[in-house]
């Protein structure tokens, strides 16, 4: 491990100390690294081993191998169909996988509820995001806080065993909404705001539990480009605060802007790993895009064989709009 890393666990605040950001940390500790999948990290906060998830015959996620590093930001990228949402939901207890173990800090993930795997610190939104329309923006905040007392039937009678957590609550959930430019908004319901409002209102909302990894489900997809900039800070602002972020993004200039690590999915596969600017040198990630012979050369035997194809295809097309012919009076109901 490099000399300059914090321990295992340290926040930003403990990094601070050593006058070096968090993102110079991260980029420090993956700098040397392999390109190869599977690598071990030097500080993994989440391990994924052998999981898998089908459903019928079709395998949604196959992950032999797979090290989160700690107070970075990893991007999961990947065709459409490539299990990234599926992988999500596995890591956060939305789904149970077939086979496999995954962990956070050395403890096992396995068969735990999503609440449960929140209250440990790992915590996600979703690509559809899942604010309560018909609660206030400050409502679906107050949600996101955890062990309040109000919970339990018998100490909501009792409201001086709550009241001083509930105000400790409320400003923090207003610190937040001021952070991400909700604050006039805290009284609206939340059905009402814009789509990249209420990827910042989940975002926000997120943070209410104080996490040390935020799972982001395509933060920007459906977000209009004058807020585009502004998640964009945000979610650098998490690794600037110790946290360790992993989001799924189609969009490869906002990958290459903020990413400290990317994984690249293909069919439930891990297919790629490396620093942003060695994904685009990666043949198996082009292929998994593009296809394995977008750039091959026709044969002359493939070119005759799509040329008569589509001369085939014309004289079919000329035939049925020839006056008189089979084709052409079905068209007409004669």
């Amino acid at each position: 491990m490099p000399a300059d890393l914090p321990p295992h666990g340290a926040t930003a605040s403990g990094a601070g100390t050593t006058g070096a950001a968090p993102q110079r940390l991260a980029q420090a500790a993956l700098r040397d690294l392999p390109w190869e999948v599977g690598v071990p990290k030097p500080d993994a906060a989440v391990v994924v081993d052998g999981v898998t998830r089908t459903f019928g015959g079709l395998t949604a996620v196959s992950v032999d191998h797979l090290e989160i590093q700690r107070g970075g930001i990893t991007g999961l990228i990947g065709p459409n169909g490539a299990g990234k949402t599926t992988l999500f939901n596995l890591l956060t207890g939305f789904d149970q996988p077939d086979t496999g173990t995954w962990s956070f800090n050395g403890q096992s993930l396995g068969k735990m509820s999503p609440h449960q795997v929140a209250r440990l610190g790992v915590v996600r939104t979703f690509q559809l995001t899942k604010a309560l329309s018909r609660l206030t923006v400050l409502q679906n905040m107050l949600l996101g806080a955890q062990g309040q007392r109000g919970e339990s039937f018998f100490r909501a009678l009792v409201p001086g065993t709550w009241r001083a957590q509930e105000k400790a609550n409320t400003e923090k959930a207003m610190d937040l909404l001021q952070r991400f430019k909700l604050d006039a908004k805290k009284d609206d319901f939340a059905g009402i705001l814009s789509g990249g409002q209420r990827k910042l209102l989940e975002m926000a909302r997120a943070l209410m539990s104080d996490p040390q990894v935020v799972m982001l489900d395509e933060p920007m997809a459906g977000v209009n480009p004058a807020l585009t900039q502004s998640l964009l800070g945000h979610v650098k602002d998490l690794r600037e605060e110790g946290m360790t972020v992993i989001f799924v993004e189609h969009d490869m200039d906002v990958v290459r802007d903020i990413s400290d690590w990317v994984v690249v999915m293909s069919a439930g596969k891990i297919i790629a790993e490396g620093p942003p600017e060695s994904i685009s040198q990666n043949q198996a990630v082009v292929d998994a895009y593009l296809g394995a012979h977008h750039d091959a050369p026709l044969t002359v035997e493939d070119e005759d064989r799509v040329l008569a194809e589509v001369e085939a295809e014309i004289a079919r097309e000329e035939h049925r709009d020839t006056p008189g012919s089979a084709d052409s009076s079905k068209g007409t109901g004669r």
